[in-house]
């Protein structure tokens, strides 16, 4: 029987773990019973190019293109090609290392003259200091990183010049308001790497004879070969439906309009997948069950582009939509790299993850710079605690990875806090990391919670830490408060991460020093460990991109292309040049991240003249000493995250008075600890803690907690604050 839909990524994204969104539907195909397999077809491609056979290939096509003494080869290049033997030899090794599945190696690797050296490995000098903590297995892939690296110079110098890890082509792809630059790519005879790619969908379409061919696209950098896997398949297997979806179509192709994207494809679809796709199977595959019924797609009528969005059917609810399915990917092929020294960019890149969000959409879809007029962010559906459990177990069990990153646009703090309290329930041993808005939601021991639970990271937006321009924004925070809630997850043992932005509409230059001055200071007092510059980027679907003049901009065109049509050229009010910021923000960044340099001048980190900045010098260590707030809301939620005590009983006396005593020795995973109190107050100490366990179904709040304990004693507010009690606040009583 043939295969009803075959679904994959094209090269480039990630080389440590699969795009989701294949997984995700096929997830959802499974729960409809349609017959689907899937395929990452960059990992493949990058497995077939790094590797001993595909490294001899490549030295050849090399040298069929260039003599060796060519003067339009770099010093470099001629480095490697003089090397080619030892890049051979060492290929196989070093990516079975990377995969995990050759650990002794990196004793090799680290004695650095194992691994034939080009110039990626002159910045080691640098960077010595950097890595001189680390071990030796993360060195190793530090080398072996830069040893692919100088490998993929070589490629894109002699063999492919658009080649790059997670990118292909990616500079047709990007702003790409008319299709004819990419048309005139595609008319060009196929790329070396393209032959790879036709070479491993030739054998998957023979095996699998699909009936739709649907292909996600989720940057730009994947937008030349998904064109060229669809022109591919449309030349050799015409009678296969060719359909493309995900994160650029969603956000760059909503005005389409060129009639030659069809020469390649059948159906663009946009926004959600799961009903779109349902209903493409249904046209491709049962055409006498349904006609002509569509949700959000584009086709070709009558020579025309057309967009489709007929059906009455709704979409599907995030409950109903299935576990993403890994299946068919080969995730134990996956290469783990260190590229830079940022800890957040480190997680992205080195070891693999099961992806999963909370909730669609955005809970706050306010900020100006965002496509908050998208389904993609507009629509916010979270999903329950215990499903979302449910299908972290079934991962595990599929993938036997317990590693999660939700992918959400802003994570709800109280799903978060739901998301914990199951997985401490169950008894489940995992690592997770998202990303959130720092609100003040997240307090102390809410992040407590989350960290017990695996939480082991976080990501938000800073953006720009000015509180002008943060209510410009609509961020709904203040520098202020990040402070406070990035300490309380550093406390907590949760690494942050911050993005940052520079340029935004109307921003001064006096406002750009102070926002770096900002950073300094909270990487300084170290509630910030990572963090990365990007400057604004107007794009069409944002308020800023809709209503420029309430921001203070100018579109330079008011032209839609027949393509992709999303970023915006804009002229800023001020007229200020951002750009000339770009590298002294990025390299002061560098430096704090690894806690140095905090005592230059803001002044050394440009070769151009910059004003002083206005924020005082302790103003993030004046924010963070602030007294906290000591009042409880009757609603918050008691947790205890400890086990059972050990009870013992003694009199105590005093001026011929005795009176009973209990002592509750505690265990934790660290150390152990005792606290005293009176024998009543002690007992019903013990029974609460039991009922509000972690393992208990019900939740008490401290108003219940109030009215149980002054049911056979006074004054529970006294006790609250009591020294025993304070104890156990330290390890584990929580307030949520």
């Amino acid at each position: 029987m043939k295969t009803q839909v075959f679904l994959i990524t094209p090269p480039f994204t990630q080389l440590n773990t699969p795009y989701p969104a294949t997984a995700y539907i096929k997830g959802f195909l499974n729960a409809k019973n349609i017959s689907a397999t899937q395929a990452d077809l960059g990992i493949e491609v990058i497995l077939k190019l790094f590797s001993k056979e595909g490294l001899k290939d490549l030295f050849q096509v090399q040298s069929s293109k260039f003599q060796v003494s060519d003067q339009n080869i770099s010093d470099n290049s001629q480095r490697i090609i003089a090397l080619q033997d030892e890049y051979v030899k060492t290929i196989d090794s070093v990516i079975a290392f990377l995969q995990g599945k050759n650990p002794t190696l990196a004793l090799q690797i680290c004695q650095e003259d194992y691994l034939p050296e080009a110039s990626r490995f002159a910045q080691l000098e640098e960077l010595d200091w950097a890595f001189g903590t680390m071990g030796t297995q993360d060195k190793a892939k530090h080398l072996a990183t830069l040893y692919l690296e100088d490998i993929s110079d070589f490629i894109v110098e002699c063999v492919d010049s658009n080649f790059g890890f997670s990118r292909y082509a990616e500079r047709l792809g990007r702003s790409a308001n008319s299709f004819d630059e990419l048309y005139a790519a595609l008319q060009e005879k196929p790329t070396y790497i393209d032959g790879v790619l036709f070479s491993l969908l030739k054998e998957r379409i023979e095996t699998i004879q699909p009936e739709l061919f649907l292909i996600s696209v989720p940057f730009p950098g994947n937008l030349y070969s998904a064109f060229r896997s669809a022109q591919w398949v449309r030349k050799h297997y015409p009678n296969i439906k060719i359909s493309m979806g995900g994160g650029f179509p969603n956000t760059e192709l909503r005005s389409l309009s060129d009639a030659r994207v069809f020469e390649f494809f059948d159906y663009i679809t946009l926004d959600d997948g799961e009903l779109p796709v349902e209903l493409l199977v249904e046209a491709v595959c049962h055409p006498e069950l349904v006609e002509g019924q569509f949700k959000r797609t584009f086709l070709l009528e009558n020579g025309k582009v057309v967009y489709k969005n007929n059906s009455n059917k709704l979409d599907y609810k995030q409950s109903q939509v299935g576990t993403p399915d890994y299946s068919d990917l080969f995730l134990d092929k996956y290469i783990s790299v260190i590229e830079i020294v940022n800890p957040m960019h480190r997680m992205w890149s080195d070891g693999r993850w099961n992806k999963l969000t909370m909730a669609h959409g955005c809970y706050w879809g306010k900020c100006t710079f965002c496509d908050i007029s998208l389904d993609y962010i507009k629509i916010y559906e979270p999903i329950a605690a215990n499903l979302l459990c449910d299908r972290m177990e079934e991962m595990i069990a599929q993938t036997g990875q317990n590693g999660f990153h939700y992918v959400d646009e802003a994570a709800p703090p109280a799903l978060m806090r739901a998301l914990a309290l199951e997985i401490l329930r169950r008894k489940l041993s995992v690592t997770w990391w998202t990303n959130i808005r720092f609100e003040k939601s997240f307090t102390a021991d809410l992040c407590l919670l989350l960290k017990a639970s695996g939480c082991i990271a976080v990501s938000g937006g800073l953006e720009v830490a000015s509180d002008r321009l943060l209510q410009l924004i609509d961020k709904g925070v203040t520098v202020e408060q990040v402070a406070k809630v990035t300490r309380n997850f550093t406390e907590a043992g949760i690494m942050v991460h911050s993005y940052l932005m520079y340029g935004y509409p109307t921003q001064t230059i006096q406002e750009t020093v102070d926002s770096l001055e900002m950073v300094r200071q909270l990487f300084e007092v170290g509630v910030l460990q990572s963090g990365f510059w990007h400057q604004f980027a107007m794009t069409a679907h944002s308020p800023v991109g809709m209503y420029p003049a309430k921001f203070g901009v100018v579109k330079e065109t008011e032209t839609i292309g027949t393509f992709a049509n999303n970023d915006i050229n804009f002229v800023d009010s001020t007229g200020i040049d951002h750009e000339q910021f770009s590298f002294g923000l990025k390299k002061s960044l560098f430096n704090f991240m690894h806690g140095i340099c905090f005592d230059y001048e803001l002044q050394e980190w440009f070769d151009f003249k910059i004003p002083k900045t206005k924020i005082h010098s302790d103003f993030i260590a004046n924010a963070l000493e602030e007294e906290e707030d000591f009042t409880i809301k009757p609603t918050a939620k008691i947790v205890w995250l400890g086990g059972k005590p050990l009870v013992d009983y003694f009199t105590k006396s005093k001026k011929g008075n005795s009176w009973e005593m209990m002592m509750l020795t505690f265990h934790d995973k660290k150390e152990s600890f005792t606290i005293q109190t009176g024998k009543i107050e002690g007992e019903w100490l013990v029974q609460m803690l039991e009922k509000i366990s972690i393992s208990s179904s019900k939740i008490f709040t401290f108003q219940e907690l109030k009215w149980d304990f002054e049911t056979c004693l006074e004054d529970f507010e006294l006790f609250w604050y009591s020294k025993p009690v304070n104890a156990l606040r330290d390890f584990g009583l929580l307030v949520l």
